[in-house]
């Protein structure tokens, strides 16, 4: 059985938990940690989560289930197409400076619903109504970028998203930057594929090996 507690992981030692959970998701094997009552009530008085969990908010990417976690263990914080304000800022900020998660994930999916807006947006010159539209502006860049560097495949725009996702975190909080800095944190863009469950490594700030198969 995974550790029950993990406060005061590494950045690396985290990171190697939740590839260890999405593997044995992956496989069909999961273990279904820090899932029953006694952990419950553990962690009814405090929380102390070894890793903030960014994500889009695509009901396929429940984090708990793909990384085969449990109660605890995760601070997830998720929009549509993970478009970062000030109040997902400001959570993650949270989930590192005060409950003392030594890792962030960014956590993009192939077939992004937001991405592909976008990308449509972008080739038609007209954007979806109302606040759906604010979304897809904040994904233009993305899309911006990626087609000036001569890609033009939907693949390609989500892995520039995830990058530029988290390019950004970094560049925008001092908070993390100086984090990371001091080794006490890492930031990892992550791309997880709808139809296998597998997630791999788009980018990373921090120290956290990964091994050639990401």
């Amino acid at each position: 059985m995974p550790d029950t507690d993990l406060a005061g992981s590494s950045p690396a030692e985290a990171f190697a938990v939740l590839k260890e959970g999405n593997a044995r998701f992956v496989r069909g094997e999961r273990l279904h940690p820090n899932q029953d009552a006694d952990r419950r009530s553990a962690v009814a008085p405090r929380q102390h989560p070894f890793a903030v969990l960014f994500g889009c908010s695509d009901s396929r990417l429940a984090a708990e289930i793909i990384f085969d976690r449990g109660l605890g263990d995760l601070f997830v914080v998720r929009t549509a197409g993970h478009v970062a304000g000030p109040e997902v800022l400001g959570s993650i900020e949270y989930g590192v400076s005060v409950l003392g998660a030594p890792l962030v994930v960014v956590l993009g999916h192939d077939s992004c619903g937001a991405v592909i807006a976008a990308s449509e947006a972008d080739r038609d010159g007209t954007a979806p109504a109302g606040y759906i539209g604010d979304v897809v502006e904040r994904v233009m860049p993305s899309i911006l970028s990626a087609r000036a560097a001569g890609h033009t495949d939907v693949d390609e725009f989500v892995r520039t998203h995830i990058q530029r996702t988290v390019d950004g975190l970094v560049g925008r909080s001092a908070l993390l930057a100086a984090e990371i800095a001091a080794g006490r944190c890492a930031v990892v863009g992550l791309s997880y594929r709808l139809a296998d469950g597998s997630v791999s490594v788009i980018t990373i700030h921090g120290q956290v090996p990964v091994t050639a198969n990401g």
